[in-house]
C-alpha cells in the first residue's frame, strides 16, 4: 500500500522544488518582459527556432520541443506573427504541415534579450549552485523526465 503522506525528507524536497520553481520562473519571467518585452512564451518560441537550421522547424517539432498542446502553440504563433516576428511557411515534402520561420524582427529580439536573460538566469540560480550541484541537479532532471517520457503519456502537439 502507498503512504498516504511524504516522508520529512520527500516533503521538504518537494515542497522545495514547487516554491524554488515558481518563485524563480516568475522573478525571471517578470524581468524578461521589463527589460525586453517578450513573453515566456515568446522567449521561448524565438530562442529555439533560432537555434533550428536556418532558422526554421516544423511546428510540430517545436511544440513538442516545448511540450506545449498544439492549440497553445497556434495561438501563441498567431499573436507572433501579428509582431511580425515569425512566420508560417510550407513544410518541404510534407503538405499537411507547416514550418515556423524566425523573421529578422524574431532575430533582433532573441538577439537583444537573449544575453541579459542568460546574465539574469546566471544570476539567480547557475552562479548560486557549486558545479557539482549543477551536476547533480541536471542528473536529476534527466531521471524524472526519462522516467515521464518513458512510463507516462507526456506527448504534446497530437503525439
Amino acid at each position: 500500500m502507498t503512504p498516504r503522506w511524504l516522508n520529512d525528507r520527500e516533503d521538504r524536497a518537494w515542497r522545495g522544488f514547487q516554491a524554488m520553481r515558481a518563485e524563480l520562473t516568475a522573478h525571471l519571467a517578470r524581468q524578461l518582459a521589463r527589460q525586453s518585452g517578450l513573453t515566456e512564451a515568446e522567449y521561448a518560441i524565438l530562442a529555439t527556432v533560432s537555434e533550428a537550421p536556418d532558422r526554421r522547424l516544423r511546428a510540430r517539432d517545436l511544440c513538442k520541443l516545448l511540450g506545449w498542446e498544439r492549440s497553445r502553440l497556434s495561438h501563441q504563433i498567431a499573436r507572433m506573427e501579428r509582431r511580425g516576428t515569425v512566420r508560417r511557411a510550407a513544410s518541404a515534402g510534407d503538405a499537411r504541415g507547416f514550418d515556423i520561420v524566425l523573421t529578422a524582427t524574431g532575430l533582433a529580439a532573441i538577439d537583444a534579450a537573449a544575453p541579459q536573460h542568460v546574465a539574469a538566469v546566471r544570476h539567480c540560480f547557475a552562479d548560486l549552485l557549486t558545479p557539482a550541484q549543477l551536476d547533480a541537479l541536471g542528473d536529476i532532471a534527466e531521471i524524472i523526465t526519462g522516467h515521464l517520457d518513458s512510463e507516462h503519456d507526456t506527448s504534446a502537439c497530437g503525439g
